[in-house]
């Protein structure tokens, strides 16, 4: 505990060259180790599914395993199950999600004194005292349902528990924000039917990744409060929809949802997404020109290559409080948590939130904001388990 205390001090130390408050850092781990941490988006499945790799110890490949996690306080853990949206034409989608749900099922079963599959918000208070990471599952890309409300049914059944209806494309369930062809301006009529089965099954509709249009349908026609699983404020990226704007910010809260603040620094800042966007359009140029289809390891290797040689600078803890605090200032504390979009995003993290180990970091820049240990609470891990409540509330009243 010790070692690790001067390790977060000196990582702060290097994030923050004014004076740091060590007494308040050291209460920051500690609030870290007693609160309930949840995590809604951490992208670890689909690494296993490219390459397998003894998540039980500590290393430093990726962003997320067991040692690092216990470290940070990290209490439940979404796994995102999540299929490329090129999948959806090949028929392959359900088939890549149920490798994936099966990856985490593996690791549950080589270790079971360090990891659990949870299906129930209550497992979460009833497993919670035990040293273990409770892993939930979430869905990234709605394509795996593939046009079949049976499907919908199986992964409840396999334990899915939230579902990002779409990713980068429209696909046949609704409009995606990054996608300029807007086939259904919204919804599709099998997107309807899919919201209206999501709530009688109890599964949270994640609103990260759809257009505006979509998400507006949703709200209309949910019965329960959504998510959004790992999101940013379009306030400090004006113009990019894929983070949720203020009005939808309202409207989510008015609903008694809560939006999920992803870590990525192309969310946070404005200056960061520009030149992102920015490679992102050079980088599909390139791979249109060399005949290299996206998602493949040819097209991932020069993406990253890329990123090397032409890096867009990084946010820091405070760009994720800014995000937190623009929340709290427009509905207040109960409608924000986090969702950090670990092993998703590359080296596109802030200083100072690297990997799972550094969340204290951010509870100490809220605890310097002046946010209670309450509100802290409430922002980690409480507001989520209020709306999977709500969920299963929602689905109790229609079976």
């Amino acid at each position: 505990m010790k070692r690790f205390f001067l390790l977060l001090l000196l990582s702060l130390i290097n994030l923050y060259p004014q004076e740091i408050d060590s007494a308040l850092l050291l209460k920051a781990n500690e609030l870290a180790k007693e609160i309930t941490i949840v995590d809604t988006h951490i992208d670890l499945p689909d690494w296993l599914y490219d390459e397998w790799f003894d998540v039980s110890v500590k290393s430093d490949y990726g962003e997320f395993d067991f040692e690092r996690a216990i470290e940070g306080g990290l209490n439940v853990a979404y796994m995102s199950i999540y299929t490329s949206p090129n999948l959806e034409a090949q028929g392959k989608s359900k088939l890549k999600a149920d490798s994936l749900i099966k990856l985490v099922e593996i690791m549950e079963q080589l270790w079971p004194d360090k990891f659990k599959i949870i299906k129930n918000v209550s497992e979460i208070k009833k497993l919670n005292q035990q040293e273990k990471i409770l892993l939930a599952l979430g869905m990234e890309n709605g394509s795996p349902i593939e046009g079949s409300l049976d499907n919908l049914r199986e992964f409840y059944s396999k334990g899915i528990r939230y579902i990002t209806l779409a990713h980068y494309k429209s696909n046949h369930i609704c409009d995606s924000a990054n996608d300029p062809e807007r086939k259904w301006n919204g919804l599709s009529p099998f997107g309807e039917e899919v919201v209206k089965e999501m709530n009688r099954l109890g599964i949270m509709i994640d609103v990260s990744h759809i257009s505006d249009s979509t998400f507006y349908d949703i709200l209309k026609l949910s019965k329960a409060p959504v998510i959004a699983s790992h999101s940013c404020c379009r306030f400090f990226t004006p113009g990019f929809e894929r983070n949720i704007s203020d009005d939808m910010i309202i409207e989510l809260a008015k609903s008694g949802g809560v939006a999920q603040i992803a870590f990525a620094g192309f969310f946070l800042r404005e200056d960061i997404n520009q030149k992102y966007l920015a490679g992102e359009e050079q980088i599909k140029e390139h791979l249109k020109n060399y005949n290299i289809t996206p998602g493949t390891d040819s097209a991932w290797q020069y993406e990253s290559q890329y990123w090397t040689e032409n890096p867009v600078g990084s946010a820091t803890v405070e760009d994720v409080a800014n995000h937190i605090d623009h929340i709290v200032k427009l509905v207040g504390v109960d409608y924000v948590g986090i969702g950090s979009d670990f092993n998703g995003v590359g080296d596109h993290l802030p200083f100072g939130l690297e990997d799972v180990s550094k969340y204290p970091n951010l509870i100490y820049e809220l605890l310097k904001r002046g946010y209670s240990e309450n509100d802290i609470r409430k922002i980690f891990g409480e507001n989520l388990i209020r709306v999977w409540e709500k969920v299963e509330e929602v689905s109790a009243t229609q079976k």
